[in-house]
């Protein structure tokens, strides 16, 4: 498992023993440039591009936040990333995100904005994405604090129970 993926979800079997649920994620690229040949899509070439029209057909509720924090975050590299059209939905209990087209767009993105130091500056999406599941009704997800911190209220964190 690489250091970008998610954590299996854990759930307690009987008191100290913990077992691992595995957790699928999908990964849906888009850039529109790429499509029509402008350049190389190197995001993730062999899928087909979804539009966000696509993505917001098949939803059952829209969840803006992602895509304004997306834009936000690129928005301080170039102006016109207020043209973005990045959605993030739920449908049933999965939730769905449209990430940018570019590699570097998508770290920026997922993972947020640092200082040379390491410090925060600008949050990126996935730190929300455990506790979205949580509210979905999906497994309880772990990340690796090194790579990305999670975000959750204090009402929502399960205490790690060791095996």
């Amino acid at each position: 498992m690489s250091e970008n993926q998610a954590t299996p979800a854990r759930t307690e079997l009987v008191e100290g023993q913990v077992d691992f649920d595995p957790i699928k994620i999908g990964i849906v690229s888009i850039s529109d440039r790429a499509s029509s040949g402008v350049y190389v899509d190197k995001g993730l070439p062999a899928l087909r591009d979804v539009t966000p029209e696509a993505t917001l057909a098949i939803a059952h509720k829209e969840m803006p936040g992602f895509g304004e924090q997306m834009r936000q975050i690129s928005l301080k590299f170039v102006p016109t990333a207020i043209l973005s059209r990045q959605v993030a939905v739920i449908r049933e209990q999965s939730l769905i995100i449209n990430l940018p087209g570019q590699p570097k767009s998508i770290q920026e993105t997922l993972e947020g904005l640092k200082d040379a130091d390491g410090q925060s500056l600008v949050s990126g999406i996935f730190a929300a994405v455990p506790y979205c599941v949580d509210l979905i009704g999906g497994p309880y997800m772990e990340t690796n604090d090194a790579v990305c911190k999670s975000f959750r209220p204090k009402s929502a964190i399960r205490p790690v129970k060791s095996s």
